[in-house]
């Protein structure tokens, strides 16, 4: 039986049930911004192959290459640069599978994408702040001069602790290594300048900066020899053949071009609601602990660790109140898997286990932390907590 139009236009968001969901998940999709829906708009438009030599195709490759332009701007590379990929998980598979190199070096506190992207990859630990022990990578490069690859987030996913990249190129630089560091997060969020940190290569992702999802980008600045995924078409400079996704790379430029515009003043606007957010925690409710509180975050994260009731519970909680955020565990066949960024941390499982995170982005607005500090007295209370007057 097909559905009535009324209950079309209910599917797709013109009634609807709940009020509107208060929005704290940035780090892990942030909204389309404007620009991204009108850019994918005029791609759907457009009917040509990118590799036709028509006008059609001369038509979508201007889209592509205009794309790549703001998001090497974004970066502060150079359009050649630029491979487009389907996402930072490809990339970041792509660069630690096919560079060559004997050893492999990342973070303890990597995003799953790289971690479980080489089964050699050792791990470089982290201090008790979140932030990689640049003494200990010297040493791990020193003791064995095999040709390594070093993989380090530019900022933790969900921490939003910043690892100091800077020194991370010159150590890679003296001992020979290849440096990748994966800024997903970092991008639209902080002045991005892949050349003047020292990266060799870069990865970066279309939805976390309110581009859709699908699309990503990998940035070789140093002119490394990557082996590539596919074979066959010569797309992207041989790098990645097949048809490039032209709806998803419009939507990326248009999502870098605004970023680029207006991404600094909607980061102030994040950071000045986060830092209101966590002084209100630390006035009222004490036993909440903020993670990296004392050391360089992202302005748009805040991650937390409330002791008496676990992540999942948590989310459900903010959930049913209409505020959609994360948790800093993931949930397995019912059971809860506590952080394995905090465990790396030195936290003990039981407080891994009952961490959200807040990420705030370009939409987010001063009744949006209201209703989030409002959802969140409840659920403090209901952890055997009391909140101070």
């Amino acid at each position: 039986m097909r559905p009535s139009k009324a209950e079309l236009n209910f599917v797709y968001g013109k009634k609807t049930l709940m009020p509107e969901t208060v929005y704290f998940d940035h780090n892990a999709t942030s909204p389309l911004r404007p620009a991204a829906i009108e850019a994918v708009e005029a791609a759907l438009r457009v009917v040509g192959n990118g590799s036709s030599v028509h006008s059609c195709g001369r038509a979508a490759r201007k889209i592509i290459e205009q794309a790549r332009e703001h998001v090497a701007t974004l970066c502060g590379a150079a359009p050649e640069m630029i491979t487009f990929t389907s996402g930072g998980t490809e990339t970041n598979n792509l660069i630690l599978q096919h560079t060559g190199r004997e050893r492999v070096l990342i973070s303890a506190v990597e995003h799953p994408s790289v971690k479980e992207a080489s089964s050699v990859a050792e791990a470089i630990p982290v201090t008790t702040d979140g932030v990689i022990d640049v003494a200990v990578l010297d040493e791990m490069l020193a003791s064995d001069l095999r040709p390594a690859l070093i993989s380090v987030m530019y900022a933790n996913n969900e921490t939003g602790i910043v690892q100091p990249v800077a020194e991370i190129a010159e150590l890679a630089r003296k001992h020979g290594a290849i440096f990748h560091c994966d800024a997903v997060q970092a991008a639209g969020k902080v002045a991005l300048d892949v050349r003047s940190f020292g990266a060799d290569l870069l990865t970066l992702s279309a939805h976390k900066i309110g581009g859709p999802a699908g699309s990503g980008a990998l940035i070789n600045v140093s002119g490394i020899e990557i082996e590539p995924f596919t074979r066959g078409g010569g797309q992207e400079k041989k790098q990645r053949s097949g048809t490039e996704n032209l709806i998803g790379i419009a939507g990326f430029g248009g999502a870098a071009k605004e970023t680029l515009e207006l991404g600094l003043e909607n980061m102030r606007n994040a950071r000045r609601l986060r830092d209101h957010l966590e002084a209100e925690i630390s006035t009222h409710m004490p036993n909440i602990t903020v993670v990296g509180a004392n050391v360089e975050r992202l302005g748009n994260t805040s991650y937390f660790v409330m002791p008496g009731m676990d992540s999942d519970t948590m989310v459900m909680g903010f959930d049913l109140a209409g505020v959609a955020l994360s948790a800093g565990s993931a949930c397995s066949s019912g059971t809860v898997k506590a952080s394995g960024v905090l465990l790396a941390m030195g936290y003990e499982a039981d407080a891994a286990g009952s961490a959200i995170r807040v990420s705030l982005g370009w939409s987010s607005k001063d009744s949006d932390v209201d209703a989030f500090l409002a959802a969140l007295g409840p659920l403090y209370e209901r952890a055997g907590h009391h909140q101070a007057a």
